[in-house]
């Protein structure tokens, strides 16, 4: 897998319209309603991709896939694909105290393949490196273990149990400090 997070395109949209509407997910996001084509159409015109501006921003993680086939003429040709394979936000930017939450989506074909634990570490490198954020951090539902883990595992510290933080239960705070 070769991953990498960009900026989102008027491209994204049937992606990011099947994925804001998969109510399955919206007890771990926040969501409460489903969005139309227009509302995510609007978003994407007007994000500018800048998290000082929009205090959010929302990366597209792709898959460049290096493959290989035989033409007619029996020869290899290689060709570059890529495949979206989700997204992952930063958002409920704080400037002055230079946190933000992450928020991550992979699609269901995606899911077990490490896809999540490479976007985090791109976040974390961008976030870091480039923001020079001090902080970041995600409240995971109990419920949502593989999404516990991929934190777990990217050095991520769970520092307090919410209880009763949704209508679900309860949910777990991810804090990684920039150290």
């Amino acid at each position: 897998m070769n991953l990498k997070l960009r900026k989102i395109e008027p491209s994204d949209l049937p992606f990011l319209y099947q994925w804001e509407n998969d109510a399955t997910m919206w007890a771990d996001s926040d969501t409460h309603n489903p969005l139309s084509r227009h509302d995510l159409h609007q978003y994407i015109e007007n994000t500018t991709g800048d998290i000082y501006r929009d205090g959010q921003l929302r990366l597209i993680i792709e898959d460049s896939q290096l493959s290989t086939f035989n033409s007619q003429l029996s020869t290899l040709n290689s060709q570059l694909s890529t495949e979206i394979v989700g997204c992952i936000d930063l958002f409920d930017f704080d400037a002055r105290n230079r946190k933000a939450a992450i928020g991550m989506y992979i699609a269901q074909d995606a899911r077990g393949k490490g896809v999540g634990k490479q976007a985090v570490q791109l976040l974390l490198d961008y976030a870091f490196g480039y923001l020079h954020l001090r902080m970041l951090y995600a409240i995971i539902s109990v419920h949502n273990t593989a999404c516990s883990h991929i934190y777990e595992q990217m050095g991520f510290a769970a520092s307090s149990v919410l209880h009763d933080w949704t209508l679900e239960g309860d949910a777990v705070l991810w804090q990684k400090l920039n150290r």
